[in-house]
């Protein structure tokens, strides 16, 4: 949450998000710590789910069923783990359940929920929903989804039949036993952020041979009487009167306008013990009204004399040169609105993945089911894109081939077919093209990333001329290092600009060094052979070898930086989410 560093490196690390966009998610902390704990460090939202059913089987003689809901998250190895429990509704075959039920939703994960409706034998009326043993009641049937396929529905409900899972075998069908319906909202968060610009004057010179190196903490106070930073600005090298770029604050981090936040100056030093300039204490409110009188506040210190704590007024003030309050929409919300992301994807076919007949080949293909890296990657990334992409059209490339009776190509159709027609229908499509490909192109070389790039780069261009309201993902995955270094910046910077973000997978064991150039996670933006500077990260790369195996997939790694590039992408060209949405 908050800000980080936007300074030129000194190996100094964020609080956490960007100087560009402020944290206006709504999270539940715990959730998020204790997913972090476990590896997941992606954008996450608590959901509300709604739930109703309709002609409910009637197991109850001389009256109505008494129906309760349960919700399950299934876990990759197929265990359940339950999130919650409506009431119980008396007498009712067409339920519309008031509990909601919680769940946290992971862009980069695949969420199957599965919902099982029970019918609660009388003599149990009476305890709570959660303390019923749910073997001692009647099973009226269950239903199972993505939670993305709920959230990217254009109304945000899903509705299908209950079956009788249980009772169905291999040779028959389930029973139909009613319908349910699933409605899903973001828990209310305000929206409102604050973007405020700092400036010191007169600050200590705690430097020998230059000065001060000052960046400003911001923390707000916690119920357990200790402080949480909350922001932080960037750096300023041998300055005495500072004044850094925005940072934004969302009121929902502080709690409210006239929640007291402390603004801590420091000196910075390289081995993380920072000298301590000066401090004041203010609130939103203040800082507003701070910055409508442009008038200073004078910056104090605490000092301890003897067992008495006092404080020790500078002549170092604070000002707020700007405060300005506007909404910033959340990812959900333009996907609410109706937004898209479209998945592209690029395959490596140069000689060094091995050829493809033999074991050892990295594309080789064991039909007794189990994944080479390159399908795996297919499978893993698309399964979460694909329920953001409505026609589920997905155009795909090969490149570093050559064609039957053709020279060496760097972007060809997967699908064999010439021109434009690049698309394939579905994640199954690409895996169909792809080991259809194997078979139809002589593995050549050498590694070009520039012309796959220019392809989806187009796509995204004309998508961009007419306003679709679409945001454009492709996928790289290759074997080796790219002899087309500059040519791929020059084409990343261009790209830069356009609704596009690119993903990279190394497979292999190849020195993917230069990959890492491509991802400017380190804050140094790539920069084009005339100077010109990307306008944004829109690059993220894993090597394969470092997920494979690990808690977290190859999905998580590479889409973890998606919606904060979706969002920067948004922003700077003011685009708002099409639905009217509550700014509160």
């Amino acid at each position: 949450m908050g800000n980080c560093f936007s300074g030129d490196g000194h190996g100094k690390f964020a609080v956490g998000g960007t100087s560009s966009a402020p944290d206006t998610q709504g999270r539940n902390e715990a959730v998020d710590n204790f997913l972090k704990s476990r590896g997941y460090n992606g954008l996450f939202y608590q959901i509300e789910l709604s739930l109703s059913a309709s002609n409910l089987r009637d197991r109850d003689v001389l009256s109505k069923s008494d129906p309760i809901a349960v919700v399950y998250i299934k876990g990759k190895d197929g265990s359940f783990q339950e999130l919650g429990r409506t009431e119980v509704i008396l007498n009712s075959l067409n339920p519309q359940w008031i509990t909601k039920v919680k769940v946290t939703y992971c862009f980069e994960m695949v969420q199957t929920l599965v919902f099982r409706v029970y019918d609660v034998d009388t003599q149990f009326h009476g305890p709570e929903g959660k303390t019923l043993k749910l073997d001692d009641q009647q099973y009226l049937g269950e239903c199972t989804c993505h939670l993305s396929e709920i959230i990217t529905h254009p109304k945000r409900s899903w509705t299908t039949d209950l079956l009788s899972i249980a009772e169905s075998t291999e040779s028959t069908r389930p029973k139909k036993l009613g319908q349910f319906t699933v409605y899903a909202e973001v828990e209310i968060v305000s929206k409102t952020a604050a973007e405020l610009t700092f400036r010191c004057s007169d600050l200590e010179n705690k430097d020998y041979f230059s000065k001060s190196d000052p960046f400003l903490v911001i923390s707000k106070h916690v119920a357990s009487g200790a402080t949480v930073p909350i922001c932080r600005t960037e750096v300023l090298k041998n300055n005495l009167k500072p004044e850094w770029k925005p940072i934004f604050i969302n009121t929902s981090q502080v709690g409210s306008k006239d929640s007291p936040l402390i603004i801590e100056c420091f000196n910075f030093n390289s081995n993380g013990k920072h000298d301590m300039l000066g401090k004041a204490e203010k609130s939103l409110a203040e800082l507003e009204k701070l910055s409508s009188s442009k008038q200073g506040e004078s910056l104090y210190l605490p000092i301890t004399i003897g067992k008495d704590h006092q404080t020790k007024v500078l002549k170092s003030q604070l000002f707020v040169e700007k405060y300005f309050e506007s909404v910033h929409h959340t990812f959900l919300d333009y996907f609410f609105g109706g937004c898209e992301l479209n998945f592209m994807v690029a395959i490596d076919f140069t000689a060094s993945n091995g050829n493809p007949r033999l074991p050892d080949s990295l594309h080789y293909i064991d039909y007794s089911g189990r994944p080479n890296a390159y399908q795996k990657a297919i499978q893993e990334v698309g399964g979460v894109l694909q329920f953001y992409d409505h026609d589920k059209l997905f155009p795909a490339w090969g490149f570093g081939a050559r064609p039957i009776d053709g020279p060496v190509s760097h972007c060809f159709n997967l699908n064999g077919s010439n021109g434009n027609n690049s698309a394939v229908a579905g994640i199954e499509g690409i895996m169909t093209a792809y080991a259809q490909a194997l078979s139809n192109v002589s593995l050549a070389g050498p590694t070009l990333f520039g012309h796959v790039i220019t392809a989806a780069a187009t796509i995204a261009s004309q998508s961009m001329a007419t306003d679709d309201h679409k945001y454009f993902v492709l996928l790289i995955i290759t074997d080796g290092v790219i002899t087309d270094l500059q040519e791929t910046m020059d084409a990343l910077v261009k790209a830069s600009d356009l609704p596009l973000s690119i993903l990279i997978v190394g497979v292999g064991g190849a020195d993917f060094k230069e990959m890492e150039i491509l991802d400017a996670d380190k804050g140094e933006r790539l920069q084009s052979s005339t100077g010109r500077v990307a306008s944004r990260d829109i690059v993220q790369f894993v090597p394969f070898r470092d997920v494979q195996g690990g808690e977290m997939s190859v999905a998580q790694s590479l889409l973890a930086e998606l919606p904060s590039q979706f969002l920067t992408y948004m922003r700077n060209n003011g685009i708002q989410p099409k639905a009217k949405l509550p700014t509160t």
